[in-house]
């Protein structure tokens, strides 16, 4: 099952990034809308200065990157690539957030990469105790296959903390582009997946790959996912 969720992960990481358009019945290819992160380099900072430069963030994600309130992720043990690539998202305009996004907008280069090393390297939310018999839990372990719903550990890992890399293989730098979930509020959690249900989050390829996957669940699927999530 391991190697099998493995391939689904691949399979889905790895699709064409180009939109198939041709007038007279032959293929074309057109640039996608969408910034494409399946080739982003590792994010590398200076901890230190980020850490100087978290003042603001604190208020909303709390001085140890541990939120303050439900409606905000946790930053904590987060990876930094996916950390960096979603301020600069912010900042570009592909991802919006009344707050968000004008904070971004002061943000240098070197600000973000700094920023996502230092949350990076703080300390995540301890474990919780998930029931992986819930339904939450069958969805987020084995998906739905009768209604083509994937399981979320493919890309997420089984317990929320990211993909496994298997024995002798090295970190793809894809993988760092995958949000760590475990222990994510289910505020936050039922927010994100009506966002990227709606389309209203789309703005990268794996935004892309989350409105796809998104569009198979249901209320009641998006609320016991989120329940589980925020218990892992």
């Amino acid at each position: 099952m391991p190697r099998l969720l493995h391939l689904v992960a691949l399979a889905i990481l790895w699709a064409p990034a180009f939109s198939t358009v041709a007038a007279d019945g032959a293929a074309a290819r057109k640039p996608a809308t969408w910034v494409d992160l399946r080739r982003q380099p590792p994010i590398t900072g200076d901890a230190r200065a980020g850490q100087a430069r978290s003042t603001v963030c604190a208020a909303c994600h709390g001085p140890q990157g541990l939120a303050i309130a439900p409606n905000f992720p946790d930053l904590a043990g987060q990876s930094a690539t996916y950390l960096y690539v979603q301020l600069k998202t912010f900042k570009h305009g592909q991802r919006s957030d009344p707050v968000m996004s004008g904070q971004a907008a002061t943000l240098s280069d070197a600000d973000m990469r700094n920023l996502a090393v230092h949350y990076a390297s703080l300390p995540a939310r301890p474990a919780g105790r998930a029931d992986a018999a819930s339904r939450g839990g069958r969805l987020f372990l084995d998906g739905d296959p009768a209604r083509g719903v994937p399981p979320c550990q493919a890309c997420h890992g089984p317990s929320g903390r990211g993909p496994r890399v298997y024995p002798g293989d090295a970190p793809q730098p894809p993988w760092a582009t995958f949000p760590r979930l475990h222990g994510l509020s289910a505020i936050y959690v039922t927010k994100a997946l009506h966002d990227f249900r709606s389309g209203a989050r789309r703005g990268t390829s794996n935004a892309q790959i989350m409105h796809g996957v998104a569009q198979t669940l249901d209320d009641a699927d998006i609320q016991a996912l989120s329940s589980y999530i925020a218990t892992q």
